[in-house]
């Protein structure tokens, strides 16, 4: 397999890792789940996070060819559709996420959202393959923490998101609407299926305290090795039990319920109203 050239970005606020991932012999690469800021106490949104990655960009003379997000992030705002203004690449999601936007176009009473994944430029199917520069990638559906989910292999790297934490830290919740523990422990299974030297990227990183630093890369075969929560010998149904235990004890992301408005527009704020402002709506009474 061939080996892409790996950068990751930490968003502090929102322990989000985000990916420059590039082809050293055209200098061409795909910007992977980049963060736009946003405070969630004054509704202020920011650029910090996707313009260090146009700095990188920039520095190393790269070209960017995709703009790519693995799902819709509850966590998070997405920068993909900043990044497309000032780069012109497009961007891409997984197809389900239709899905999603149909589920939350409910949640949110929006009568006149397009729930049709307009707001990318391609959507990704289950083996869709792709390439970044002269390094070839594919697309595999990865679902259960969200319907959506997307993980991309490109060359031996794989960006998988929330389905995988790094080996001490286990993997992640599958409690928002349209998720399952038992298929994210299939799509787990099938990302452990990848050659044991296949380099995981992860999404997040909340840290331990036997450590001072984020991590967030680990080959197969290390995850199968430690993997606090998957590794081999790991019974699925004992997996299952215990995820949804763990998963009743959490609460909604502190974002979430802003994010996903923006997010299920492709990383577009909601259109100003007559002031010249954008606003988010507070579903009430309509979670736990």
């Amino acid at each position: 397999m061939q080996q892409p050239q790996v950068k990751g970005f930490f968003d502090k606020r929102t322990y989000s890792i985000q990916y420059v991932v590039a082809d050293p012999a055209t200098k061409r690469c795909a910007i992977i789940d980049p963060v736009l800021d946003f405070d969630e106490k004054s509704g202020a949104t920011a650029t910090k996070n996707a313009d260090a990655i146009l700095d990188y960009v920039r520095q190393e003379g790269l070209e960017v060819e995709w703009i790519l997000d693995t799902h819709p992030h509850a966590d998070h705002f997405s920068a993909a559709h900043y990044l497309k203004e000032k780069t012109g690449a497009p961007k891409a999601i997984g197809a389900q996420v239709t899905d999603v936007q149909a589920l939350w176009k409910g949640f949110y009473n929006w009568p006149d959202f397009p729930a049709d994944g307009s707001q990318w430029d391609r959507l990704f199917a289950a083996g869709d393959t792709f390439t970044v520069g002269t390094i070839p990638a594919r697309v595999m559906f990865s679902p259960g923490h969200t319907l959506a989910s997307i993980t991309y292999v490109v060359g031996d790297a794989a960006f998988v998101h929330d389905t995988l934490m790094y080996p001490d830290s286990g993997t992640s919740r599958c409690d928002f609407p349209g998720g399952s523990a038992a298929e994210l422990w299939d799509s787990i299974q099938a990302i452990l299926s990848l050659p044991a030297e296949t380099r995981l990227f992860v999404g997040h990183d909340y840290g331990k305290g036997d450590r001072d630093e984020p991590m967030w890369e680990a080959t197969v075969a290390e995850h199968k090795a430690s993997n606090v929560h998957v590794k081999d010998g790991t019974v699925r149904e004992d997996w299952i039990a215990t995820r949804e235990a763990r998963d009743k004890t959490l609460a909604l992301p502190d974002r979430m319920l802003a994010a996903l408005q923006v997010n299920l527009r492709g990383g577009r704020l909601p259109p100003a109203e007559g002031d010249g402002h954008a606003y988010l709506k507070l579903p009430v009474d309509r979670f736990d």
